[in-house]
This record gives C-alpha cells, structure tokens and sequence, in this order.
C-alpha cells in the first residue's frame, strides 16, 4: 500500500453519491432528447434481439459514454483540493 491517503471515507462517499446524482441526471437527459429526436421510448433492453441492431448500439454508446464522462467530472469536481495548483 503506498503512503498516500486518497481521502477520507466521507470525502469516499460524497463522491459516490455526486457522481451516482449525475449519472442519474444525465441518463434522464437522454431519454428525454431521444424521445424528442426519435418520437419513441429508448430501448429497454438493447440486447433484447427485438431491438434493431443500430438502435441498440447508439443508445448504449450515448448511455456509455454520457454517463461515464458525468461521473468522472461529478466525481473529480467533489475531490479536487483547493491547495493542489491547476495543471496547465
């Protein structure tokens, strides 16, 4: 184990809890743009065979890629430390 603490079990756990918020937000956000582009409901299941193939695969990227790149800001935002200088 290195010296280094990465913080607190609190500091753990607001953490967790932002970036689990944002996923949540974002994920609601997308449904809500997919219901505006394609006039339906996103899939459900994307690996339920009855979903087209594409469909499938675009909404798991959008998913994928939103909701990771949300927790990670949510999640960097919550544990960055006000002493440590911005890298450049």
């Amino acid at each position: 184990m290195s010296g280094k603490q990465r913080g607190s079990t609190a500091s753990r756990a607001v953490s967790a809890l932002v970036g689990a918020g944002a996923a949540f937000g974002v994920r609601k956000l997308l449904i809500i743009g997919w219901k505006a582009v394609t006039g339906k409901e996103p899939p459900e299941h994307p690996e339920d065979p009855q979903v087209a193939l594409g469909e499938a695969l675009i909404w798991g990227v959008m998913v994928g890629a939103a909701v990771g790149a949300a927790r990670l800001l949510a999640t960097r935002a919550t544990t960055r430390r006000p002493s440590e200088p911005d890298a450049e």
